[in-house]
């Protein structure tokens, strides 16, 4: 009885201790995700069936899937190889995590979003901070939403929902978008930061688990404005079953190119270029922008018919990917002081 104990307890602790490296020797690419399931099954399948390899994808949120890195790198044993999720912006305080790799594909890319050989980070498609508004509601309270300052509206407190800056990247979009709008241009002035004061208060604290509950609680009608990204919003007017419409705002609009990109140590880093090659091809460019509601970062290749041209958006002169990069942990620190003293 004993042995066969000892024999029970062994296997159960091999169980424990081996997952890590059979994972490494099973897959031929592991891919950790943030990225929407219809995006994830036009790139990934469709490298799954060019290639034939056996590929894992481990999904999450922008934030969950950066611990998991962050995890398997300080772990010395990394068994992943990529990570899709985010952009510069969001990920550049922990641009040691990932391997500088420039593409043959990144000379087709448009100039402002090519890798200048010294990035980790590869922008693929580019998704602007939207707000979602459910007309229905809006008509009900007798406000019309153009732009962030609508958002102050006293019709509308408690009636706006974004999910958290601190750990969605389209959160953190939206919050730098109201930041650049309401301050001139300048994310870091008092005149922003004011209007996030207010803005909060309107909030009432509803903040999301994810993006998702915020697009769609706009279209169930459980709010009437919320604040996300392009893709799914876009997708949801065009369907036509809900009362929705997009708004750019018209103080100006962020256009973050998300970007793909390879662990350091990753383990099938051959694999891991190849992908990232795949992502940035003509092919799938022409792919994803066909099908889904993302702007290609290549150029030369157009949107589909449910969105406005690009040249329709106003964007901000001043934004800088690399100085919102360079502040993005003050920033997220002076979001929360100031969540926790409108909480109060």
């Amino acid at each position: 009885m004993l042995r066969k104990l000892l024999s029970v307890v062994l296997v159960a602790v091999l169980a424990i201790a081996l997952p890590l490296s059979i994972q490494a020797q099973k897959y031929d690419l592991v891919i950790y995700t943030a990225r929407n399931e219809r995006l994830n099954k036009i790139v990934i399948e469709g490298f799954r069936e060019e290639t034939g390899l056996n590929i894992e994808v481990i999904t999450g949120n922008s934030g969950e899937v950066l611990q998991r890195v962050k995890a398997e790198v300080d772990s010395g044993n990394v068994t992943v190889d990529v990570h899709w999720a985010a952009d510069e912006t969001m990920l550049t305080a922990n641009k040691d995590l990932f391997e500088v790799y420039v593409s043959p594909e990144n000379d087709a890319m448009m100039p402002q979003f090519r890798n200048d050989g010294t990035n980790p980070f590869n922008a693929a498609f580019a998704e602007p901070n939207v707000m979602i508004v459910n007309t229905k509601m809006l008509e009900e309270l007798g406000v019309t939403v153009e732009g962030y300052v609508d958002l102050l509206k006293p019709e509308l407190k408690g009636k706006i929902i974004t999910a958290d800056p601190a750990n969605s990247s389209s959160a953190f979009q939206c919050l730098i978008g109201m930041l650049y709008g309401m301050g001139n241009g300048d994310p870091l002035s008092k005149e922003a930061w004011d209007f996030m004061d207010q803005y909060l208060v309107n909030l009432d604290g509803k903040i999301a688990n994810g993006s998702s509950q915020v697009f769609n609680g706009v279209a169930a009608g459980e709010y009437a404005i919320g604040l996300s990204y392009e893709d799914p919003c876009v997708e949801l007017q065009a369907a036509g079953e809900f009362p929705v419409k997009v708004v750019y705002a018209k103080e100006g609009t962020i256009f973050p190119g998300q970007s793909v990109q390879i662990i350091k140590g990753a383990p099938n880093l051959e694999n891991a270029q190849k992908f990232v090659d795949y992502v940035l091809s003509e092919k799938v460019q022409r792919a994803v922008a066909a099908e889904l509601n993302l702007r290609p970062l290549r150029e030369g290749i157009p949107t589909n018919e449910k969105m406005i041209p690009n040249e329709e958006i106003k964007l901000f002169d001043s934004y800088s990917a690399k100085y919102i990069a360079e502040n993005k942990s003050d920033i997220v620190a002076t979001y929360i002081q100031h969540v926790e003293i409108n909480m109060e």
